[in-house]
């Protein structure tokens, strides 16, 4: 660019900024830019033309301000004429202004516009530069549409100097991620490309960006460019450092330019012609030939240049995974990494063996490692390499070294720093399970692991143990004696005494031939863990004990006591004393015979996938690659754990539950739950009520022939990606699939707004939808304000209520249509008209379809309209409120539910709830001033629903009992279901 001369050195304005900083106080600088600001004003509204030196004089003081903090509101225009100037200095100066101060928005943007055409016509390449590198800046909408069309074809012209080519290859990649749908490749297409043939080696680095971005979203229209990548990559790495003097780095050719190609060749599969991939093969082999090599300088840029390009190459090696011979390479040359005294290299290098580790060709080379990976995960000083130590121990392991892995990793935990302990812990649970051939191994080591870390041993990891000790007759004495023996400890965790208590009530008989382990030893055993645990335990072991009588009828008198003692029958706590006055009955009244049948052993448990691969999984995140993922889909294959070694009733319990659906891994039905004091599904279910009342033979998965732990499949929505993306491929069609299924978290988010009419229904990266409500008796208006958080237009906007089951004759909505068209940061209103018919249960469904840079997005949530919306608030007095509640006596009007509280009890958001509710809060009514009553009534097109309700709070124990009373049972039970959510 043309140099500066001296006499734009713009004295004027370093005077100025000397002032500026000499200022003493913040007021002072205020008023001395408010000075100049008047005076900028005054010589631009002046009589008298100022020439080009002093327009760009006074529009740099304005920058200057601006970069301030200071608003400026004037000078756009003047900076709009310096744009038409011919000398370079006053055009630079006009296009930073406009850059940095002028929005997409503006008024001007047609003069700018016009400004920025006449520049890239003028075939001078320094004004060229200078207009692209605007439009690169600004980057709006309307800029794409003004200038998509013309860049490419700069870009590909034969007469296009280099730097304007640079600069047009990295503007046209600026437009295409924010305004995809404008950017058309088309007949340019092929022009593109052959820029990595290109003579200028800058022209070659920027256009490897705009293809690599293309390629990703169009691979097909961009393959050919895996040749010429290939050919170019290999000139560069046979190339001495002296062939590209001006683009070697510190001994290094082209590293940036390397790292670019290799990263670009990750988007497609291995070259299918011979020549092009034996050539590839042989860079590959180059790069890992030279990072053998001796360095040719002690400095570090040298040394990271040569990594970045090892770094990139291993990746495109563990992409391809079809060359045994440079995996075991690259695996041997990260092996060397391992003892690096560079942390980063260190990180890195176990960051790229766990991916490593899950192909069939390298796993061997990496499990050659494993006593530096040990030592790394007991020495490293940095918790994220640490980390990465355990991953990578963990995709390593296998039959062979399980038992070695598991061992060094429970060591580990006694000293592993708490952000990493649960992770830790569901990897040995997984491992253990995976890969226990000895099933006394298995149980060893969880009993272990819950003394090691019982506060981050999670239930799944728990329910697990008691799963598979139930379904293997040959492992249940010896877990009895084990867990027998852990409880002995003085200092337990609650977790052992909830395996040692389940697993002893259902085999405890197996060791009570021993004297030191006989029936009232165990007993007692367990009762000196009662008065340390929680509630649940507590639950637990009162169950367990009710087990006892029936295994040792020695022990009756001795438990009959402890259950009629008054803590217990006289507990604070419902469930409790409600086991125990039922436990108490059960045992005093009923025969042998019947005793026997209702506290029979547990069925075994349907043989179903393992919940705590799913948990890790979750923990791992959507978005990350995880290790489990890798090795499972790869290497592992059908190989689980138990081929070969698994005995005919377990193969044949497996295959008999084959064809059975599963409830995504709801480890022994836990998530289906019955309600707190309802009664056992079935005779012999009474233990089960340690796992929420969940029956014992709930629908398993369906479980490979050869194993007893099942991967889970890769969760299809997550939080991070709640839109379902279209084909991406038909800009121009509108919305036609079919709708999609509600997002895993619609009840969640419908529940939120049980108690309130306004809020934020649902958020994510592109688009926010809120909500603001109103009802009246049977009616209601809802507005819903659809904002787009993106910078680019939404197209095809559209939106459907839809009714699940029968809910069109239920509730009848009416929608106005929305806008097809939302611009970016904009947002729109769409207002639903809401009439309720008769009671109902579901919630309306909406749909919301539109187009974000050409790919369909497809949500469905539940629309937060719950039968308490159309309640009507009724006062009443306390004679006149229970008189009408033993009105409604009958068993089906009535719906009751006993909880633990899912938020703090705090009074006045309770009080809020109700109100919010719709009904009524009624005071002075019930004898007990702790407890709520509400009253009101459900106003529908067909007939009123008087409701009332009484909350029960206990916070002592942390419960709650709701009771709602209603003129319709279905009433009843929805408003229960729905008021059990929210406190």
């Amino acid at each position: 660019m043309p140099a500066v001369s001296k006499g734009d050195g713009m004295r004027g304005l370093a005077v100025f900024i000397s002032d500026i900083r000499n200022c003493k106080s913040k007021e002072a600088e205020i008023k001395r830019i408010n000075k100049e600001l008047a005076n900028i004003r005054s010589k631009f509204k002046g009589d008298k033309a100022l020439d080009g030196y002093s327009k760009k004089k006074y529009v740099c003081k304005l920058l200057f301000i601006f970069l301030l903090g200071h608003d400026i509101d004037f000078g756009h225009m003047e900076a709009v004429n310096l744009l038409s100037s011919n000398k370079y200095t006053e055009k630079q100066i006009g296009y930073l202004f406009i850059s940095v101060l002028v929005n997409s928005n503006s008024e001007l943007i047609r003069l700018i516009n016009n400004a920025i055409k006449n520049d890239l016509s003028s075939r001078n390449p320094t004004f060229m530069c200078l207009a692209l590198h605007c439009i690169a800046n600004v980057g709006s909408r309307e800029m794409a549409e003004a200038f998509a069309s013309e860049i490419p074809r700069i870009l590909v012209a034969g007469d296009t100097m280099d730097s304007v080519k640079q600069s047009a290859a990295l503007c046209l990649l600026r437009l295409y991620k924010t305004s995809p749908d404008l950017v058309l490749m088309g007949e340019w297409t092929s022009r593109v490309v052959h820029l990595l043939n290109d003579q200028h080696m800058g022209v070659v680095t920027a256009a490897i960006s705009l293809i690599t971005c293309l390629s990703q979203k169009n691979p097909d229209e961009f393959k050919t460019c895996v040749s010429l990548a290939v050919s170019r990559l290999s000139r560069i790495v046979s190339s001495a450092s002296t062939d590209l003097q001006d683009y070697t780095y510190y001994f290094v050719p082209a590293p940036w330019l390397s790292c670019k190609l290799l990263r670009l060749l990750q988007c497609y599969p291995p070259p299918e012609d011979g020549a092009v991939k034996g050539r590839l093969v042989e860079c590959l082999e180059t790069i890992l030939n030279k990072a053998q090599e001796p360095p040719k300088s002690k400095k570090v840029q040298h040394s990271n240049a040569k990594n970045a390009i090892l770094f990139e190459a291993i990746s495109l090696i563990i992409h391809y995974d079809s060359e045994p011979n440079l995996l075991v390479r690259a695996c041997n040359q990260l092996g060397q990494f391992l003892q690096h005294r560079e942390t980063n290299l260190r990180y890195l290098a176990l960051e790229s063996m766990c991916t490593l580790a899950s192909s069939e060709f390298s796993h061997e080379a990496v499990k050659t490692h494993i006593e530096t990976v040990i030592n790394a995960l007991k020495t490293e000083r940095d918790v994220s390499v640490r980390q990465r130590a355990a991953d990578l121990l963990y995709a390593m392991c296998d039959r062979s070294n399980a038992k070695q892995i598991v061992a060094e990793m429970l060591s580990y935990l006694e000293t592993a720093d708490y952000s990493i302990r649960e992770e830790m812990v569901l990897k040995v649970a997984i491992l253990a399970e995976k890969y226990a051939v000895d099933y006394s191994w298995y149980v060893d080591t969880i009993l272990n692991l819950i003394r090691i870390a019982g506060d981050y041993v999670s239930e799944e990891v728990w329910y697990r143990v008691i799963q598979i000790v139930i379904n293997r007759d040959d492992v249940q004495g010896y877990a009895a004696k084990t867990v027998f023996e852990a409880l002995q400890a003085p200092a337990c965790h609650e977790n052992m005494v909830k395996v040692g208590g389940y697993i002893l009530g259902e085999f405890g008989n197996l060791i009570a031939g021993d004297p030191r382990s006989s029936p009232l030893v165990q007993f007692n055993l367990l009762h000196s863990k009662f008065h340390l645990c929680s509630v649940p335990t507590r639950a637990l072991l009162l169950s367990a004990y009710i087990k006892f009588i029936n295994l040792f009828p020695e022990t009756k008198a001795t438990i009959q006591e402890v259950l009629r003692c008054d803590s217990q029958i006289r507990n604070s706590d419902v469930e409790l004393q409600q086991r125990a006055v039922e436990y108490l009955k059960l045992s005093s009244i009923a025969s042998t015979d019947v005793l026997a049948t209702v506290l029979e052993e547990m069925p075994p448990f349907p043989e179903r996938e393992s919940s705590i691969l799913a948990k890790l999984k979750k923990k791992k995140g959507p978005g990350t690659v995880s290790v489990t993922d890798l090795e499972d889909s790869k290497r592992e294959g059908g190989e689980l754990n138990g081929g070969g070694e698994r005995g005919p009733d377990t193969a044949a319990m497996a295959s008999s539950n084959a064809s059975t659906p599963s409830p995504s891994a709801d480890l022994l039905g836990i998530r289906s739950a019955a309600p707190v004091g309802a009664a056992p599904a079935s005779a012999g279910s009474l233990l089960v009520d340690v796992f929420s009342e969940a029956g014992p033979a709930a629908p398993s998965a369906a479980v490979n022939d050869d194993g007893f732990l099942r991967d889970l499949e890769q969760p299809t929505a997550t939080c991070d990606s709640l839109l379902v993306e279209g084909s991406g491929d038909s800009d121009s069609a509108p919305p036609s699939e079919d709708p999609a299924p509600p997002l895993p978290e619609a009840d969640e988010l419908l529940n939120k707004f049980v108690c309130k009419n306004n809020g934020v229904l649902f958020e994510n990266q592109l688009l926010q939808i809120g909500i603001k409500s109103e009802y009246r008796q049977n009616l209601g208006r809802m507005y819903l304000f659809y904002g787009n958080k993106t910078s680019v237009q939404f197209a095809s906007f559209t939106t459907t209520v839809s009714y699940p089951g029968e809910l069109q004759s239920q509730l009848n909505v009416q929608t106005k249509p929305v806008e097809p068209l939302v611009e970016g940061g904009a947002q729109i209103q769409q207002v639903l008209n809401i009439e309720c018919l008769t009671d109902f249960s579901d919630a309306p469904l909406l749909n919301i379809k539109f187009r974000y840079g050409g790919a369909l997005q497809n949500l469905t949530l539940k629309l937060p309209v719950t039968i308490n919306k159309f309640f009507q608030p009724t006062e009443m007095t306390s004679h006149d409120f229970f008189q009408r509640w033993k009105q409604l006596s009958q068993p089906q009007q009535e719906a009751q539910k006993i909880f633990k509280a899912n938020h703090g009890m705090d009074t006045e958001v309770l009080k809020a709830k109700l109100l919010g509710l719709g009904s009524a809060l009624l005071d002075d009514v019930d004898p007990n001033p702790e407890n709520y009553v509400c009253a009101g009534v459900i106003q529908t097109k067909g007939q009123q629903v008087g409701c009332l309700l009484r909350l029960e709070p206990n916070s002592q124990a942390q419960m709650y009992r709701l009771t709602l009373r209603c003129s319709k049972d279905s009433v009843s039970k929805r408003l229960c279901e729905l008021l059990a959510e929210q406190f």
